[in-house]
């Protein structure tokens, strides 16, 4: 168990850390945003059902963010007009996949392992985002506001859109700021109060129940995909199952609760649920598929 001063620095560092990544993601967005035009942007993200969700896959795969920072860019597409299925494949796609955490995977455990875990990265987002479509949750998205005859302003130059950006970037963020320090807070009591003992004791390869048990305990915390396979891999060495190490990671990764509370803002409460359940079958289904690429 971690001592409170530990969660306490552990809460500061999450906290500035996602402050400064919004922000800063925002800012750039709305930069792009404003020098390609909502038009271009939904004309390079469209394709229909097929197409616009495997573009919105590799635009996650390169995009190397967390679960947190993937949501002004998420913000940023809704506002583009770019189509619901693709916006959602990128945002299960983001924090999961993308060449850094594919190469530390095939590193820390080994090349067959990373397969594993890219086919159940990149199915599973597209087959979430393909379930969303169907099931019509687009309809929960929240309407996000739009700069309508500003965006189709010519481009006045960098310097000159900079004010611009900015002053986006802090409006988009100020509706987030309660959910965001509600969410670390509750992540960082989570890590002080959580033993390691308790991660390998539950979610150990002689428990039945591993795999889901870990998912369960992963979504609650907040952890950097890339953070997390060090972590995966001690854990493992300390007597957790693959499985379970993976389902905690997917878990962990691509839904955490300050995440999911920023999501608020964007999302109403049905399509939310719909997410956190979403990731937990993928977290459950990746526990049990990529210990058989071992």
């Amino acid at each position: 168990m971690n001592n409170w001063g530990e969660t306490f620095q552990t809460f500061g560092i999450i906290a500035a850390e996602l402050v400064a990544l919004f922000l800063a993601i925002s800012f750039l967005v709305a930069l792009f945003n404003r020098r390609v035009g909502p038009k271009r942007i939904q004309s390079w993200l469209g394709g229909g059902s097929v197409v616009g969700p495997l573009k919105g896959v590799a635009l996650g795969a390169l995009t190397p963010f967390c679960s947190c920072s993937t949501l002004p860019m998420l913000a940023g597409m809704f506002k583009a007009g770019v189509p619901f299925v693709t916006a959602a494949s990128f945002l299960v796609a983001s924090p999961l996949l993308n060449p850094i955490i594919l190469t530390a995977v095939a590193v820390l455990f080994s090349v067959p392992v990373m397969l594993g875990y890219a086919a159940v990265a990149l199915v599973g987002s597209l087959l979430i985002a393909a379930g969303w479509n169907a099931l019509g949750l687009g309809r929960f998205v929240k309407r996000v506001r739009v700069e309508g005859e500003k965006a189709e302003e010519p481009w006045q130059g960098l310097r000159a859109e900079m004010p611009g950006a900015w002053r986006s970037a802090r409006s988009d963020f100020r509706p987030l700021v309660i959910p965001l320090l509600v969410g670390v807070s509750v992540g960082a009591l989570i890590y002080g109060a959580v033993p390691e003992s308790f991660l390998t004791g539950f979610a150990g390869p002689d428990n039945p129940a591993a795999i889901p048990v870990a998912a369960v305990i992963g979504i609650p915390l907040y952890i950097r995909t890339e953070a997390a396979l060090p972590i995966g891999l001690a854990l493992s060495e300390a007597g957790m199952g693959i499985g379970a190490v993976f389902a905690l990671i997917i878990g962990g990764a691509g839904a955490s609760i300050p995440e999911v509370s920023m999501l608020t803002a964007i999302f109403k409460p049905r399509l939310v649920a719909a997410f956190v359940a979403s990731i937990l079958v993928m977290a459950v289904a990746g526990g049990f598929i990529i210990p058989l690429f071992a």
